[in-house]
């Protein structure tokens, strides 16, 4: 296990909100993909209706600029370095997973903070950002409303069942992954969905016949299951 991040090593993340209605009651914080930014999945807000769900807070954050080894060491926004491609092995650098999830940790501080508690925040990330909402939402030590983890998986897996959490045995996790996913692999995706269930945690498994990316029916099976773990707007 790598030494702990000190807390004042951790720079406040730079973030992209959309509210859905005056005076947010709930959050949704998503984490964007390698090289990506928090635009990146702001589009799809406006693809939800927004008389379906509470007046929700949108926050997409931007990740630390590092060196990816995997691009040659070329330096862009990532959640954690990716040290190989090769599947078989550990491909995350441990130091970048716990960095992040801690920096995770303060944008729920602020979401509370602002009046929002815990219940009504979900943690969202695709790819990259799906692995880290991942580790930081099965660890987090107050129940979160969900955990959505789109084309991704867990990561530091070995660790999770001597570090998660009781708050959040039970919290609900969507995870999809896309058939054709040629970035992380449907079947390693899938992997890590079994290995959550077999340790008793709530995954509702979703597949599509798609790349490494969203596709529309993906979009309304979120927005539906947005309403269950955050309550139908009434109006």
């Amino acid at each position: 296990m790598p030494d702990p991040i000190p807390p004042a090593a951790e720079p406040p993340l730079p973030t992209v909100e959309v509210e859905t209605g005056a005076a947010p009651v709930c959050a949704v914080i998503w984490l964007h993909g390698l090289g990506a930014d928090g635009h990146d999945f702001e589009p799809v807000v406006a693809e939800f209706d927004p008389d379906g769900l509470p007046a929700t807070r949108f926050v997409f954050p931007h990740a630390p600029m590092r060196p990816v080894t995997i691009n040659g060491g070329y330096v862009m926004r990532a959640w954690y370095d990716i040290v190989s491609l090769d599947f078989s092995q550990r491909r995350e650098d441990p130091r970048g997973v716990i960095e992040s999830a801690r920096m995770v940790e303060r944008l729920i501080a602020r979401e509370n903070a602002r009046g929002i508690p815990d219940e009504h925040i979900v943690l969202a990330g695709f790819s990259q950002g799906g692995a880290i909402a991942l580790h930081a939402g099965l660890r987090h030590p107050r129940r979160l409303a969900g955990i959505l983890a789109l084309s991704t998986y867990l990561p530091l897996a070995e660790t999770l069942a001597s570090e998660a959490h009781a708050a959040n045995r039970d919290v609900p996790i969507f995870m999809a992954h896309g058939h054709g996913d040629t970035v992380i692999p449907y079947d390693f995706g899938e992997r890590s969905g079994k290995l959550l269930r077999a340790q008793g945690y709530d995954v509702a498994w979703h597949p599509y016949f798609a790349e490494h990316g969203l596709v529309m029916e993906e979009v309304r099976d979120i927005e539906t299951w947005l309403r269950e773990v955050l309550g139908a707007s009434e109006g």
